[in-house]
């Protein structure tokens, strides 16, 4: 205390100064010795960035910047780090820190210029690069870069002039080089999208529209857009993700929230049809489906693809009659889906329709020339109404192409009793007996034969010599090759309905 005395310093004032003198002394030691450690962090973070380790050298240059916050060029080094880490945001900061601690520090002018045009900040862009053409008039890049400002400033203007206008092809155009100048604005990506959206090519927008969620820090608006047009298309499960990334940034966020529940209904809904068909219940499907133009009865892709799918199930439960007249509807809405041409044709087929089955193969082709399944229904198809102008055993008995086995006996008994040749009297009506009950026999056989009846709905008759082995002529087959009418006219037998 006898230095404060002498000084004329009361004892409280002493202990303050006595105070002071010992923390200088501490932090003195504490600077001088992480003046080495701060030493070392630069020269690692350089290595590193030598090598390409940015997120190695990004935290060496963190350690030094806290152990020295006035060195200049510790904050431009590390702003190079974040520029060569694409993170021109946070280079920024550093950039500006590096010029308030060294006003004539051109090169970070410089890069700050550089960020801040490609950002669409012409004003402050043009200060950066006047400021260093002060200091140095010759300098090349900067006049360049400055001429650059100048030109973003006139296109900006042109644009929003055109836009107001509703002149969008020409907003577009203009943007174009808008955005070629300045590629991290987003605020020309998301005119040119709103363009794309007047102009029809949701696509378009969203490829304008992704980026600008990165460029801003909080782009709600944008993942809702992008929700929406996702959506639009029927692409629900990028609806699902955008819209997700709208409630990450803000939970509460009513739009967001509201469009949330509508994509998560009908995307469940739409992914739970398609495990029941992957499932064959298909009839389970259909009112699923139905559902779907319930929950979103405004979005045409909704209600196309609902009744895509819905004619696809009626086919596979063999509704024909129901499933032309779906198909029909589905083909109408979207001519050019040749699924839904697929679909009617096996449709026609239950119905016995060939005709109409080809044509529907042949549309169908023509927009998907690549299906194999189009390629070999058309072909099938082809059989079938080759076959059908022959002998169809399914007309024969009156029954339809899902007839069951029991369904087909019960036909065969009825149409055999009618047409037994014991019924007629006139050789003349035997004879066209015979022949009618010959055909139904015949039907019986293939029909009520699994593996035959199989090669018939495959288009190849295994009753007709052509598809036997061998070949050969012959007439038209009665089971097993045996007519017993070519005893004689007076031949009499009791007939089995088995």
């Amino acid at each position: 205390m006898e230095p404060c005395r002498r000084a004329g310093l009361s004892g409280v004032l002493c202990s303050l100064s006595l105070l002071c003198v010992i923390l200088d002394i501490q932090l003195d030691g504490v600077f001088g010795a992480t003046q080495a450690e701060i030493e070392h962090h630069l020269e690692m973070g350089r290595k590193l960035l030598a090598a390409g380790q940015l997120a190695e050298a990004l935290s060496h240059y963190h350690s030094a910047v806290e152990g020295d916050s006035k060195n200049y060029l510790t904050f431009y080094k590390r702003a190079a780090v974040f520029l060569a880490m694409g993170k021109s945001k946070s280079a920024l900061p550093d950039l500006t820190k590096a010029i308030q601690l060294k006003p004539d520090f051109l090169a970070a002018r410089l890069q700050r210029g550089n960020i801040l045009l490609k950002q669409g900040s012409t004003q402050e862009a043009r200060e950066d690069f006047e400021a260093v053409l002060q200091r140095s008039s010759d300098n090349e890049e900067a006049q360049n870069q400055l001429m650059k400002a100048n030109e973003l400033e006139e296109l900006q203007e042109e644009a929003q002039a055109a836009y107001h206008q509703g002149d969008y092809s020409t907003t577009i155009t203009v943007l174009e080089r808008v955005i070629e100048i300045s590629p991290w604005d987003p605020e020309s990506r998301e005119l040119r999208a709103e363009c794309y959206i007047r102009m029809g090519d949701p696509q378009k927008a969203i490829l304008d529209l992704t980026p600008t969620t990165r460029l801003r820090n909080d782009n709600r608006a944008a993942f809702l857009k992008l929700s929406k047009l996702h959506y639009s298309l029927g692409d629900h499960h990028e609806s699902l993700n955008n819209i997700r990334e709208c409630l990450k940034l803000d939970q509460d966020d009513k739009e967001c929230f509201s469009h949330y529940k509508q994509v998560k209904k009908l995307s469940k809904q739409l992914d739970s049809a398609e495990e029941l068909i992957q499932e064959g219940r298909h009839q389970e499907a259909i009112e699923k489906y139905e559902s779907v133009m319930q929950t979103e009865p405004n979005v045409p892709y909704y209600t196309n693809l609902a009744k895509e799918r819905i004619c696809f199930c009626l086919v596979k439960i063999k509704s024909a009659t129901e499933a032309i007249d779906v198909c029909s509807e589905a083909h109408q809405r979207d001519p050019r889906n040749a699924n839904v041409l697929r679909d009617r044709a096996e449709a026609y087929i239950l119905n016995q329709d060939y005709e109409k089955a080809v044509e529907d193969y042949q549309e169908a082709r023509e927009f998907d020339g690549d299906s194999n399944d189009i390629k070999e229904g058309l072909e099938r198809a082809q059989r079938l109404l080759k076959q059908s102008r022959k002998r169809d055993y399914y007309k024969i008995l009156g029954v339809s192409r899902s007839a069951n086995k029991q369904e087909i006996t019960k036909a065969y008994r009825k149409l055999a009793q009618q047409w037994h040749p014991d019924n007629f009297q006139s050789e003349a009506e035997k004879k066209e007996a015979e022949k009618k009950f010959i055909d139904i026999a015949s039907a019986k056989e293939v029909l009520t034969d699994p593996e035959m009846r199989q090669k018939f709905d495959a288009g190849e008759d295994p009753l007709d010599p052509e598809n036997q082995q061998g070949g050969g002529g012959g007439q038209q087959g009665w089971p097993f090759h045996f007519n017993p009418f070519e005893s004689g006219g007076s031949f009499h037998f009791k007939f089995q309905y088995n």
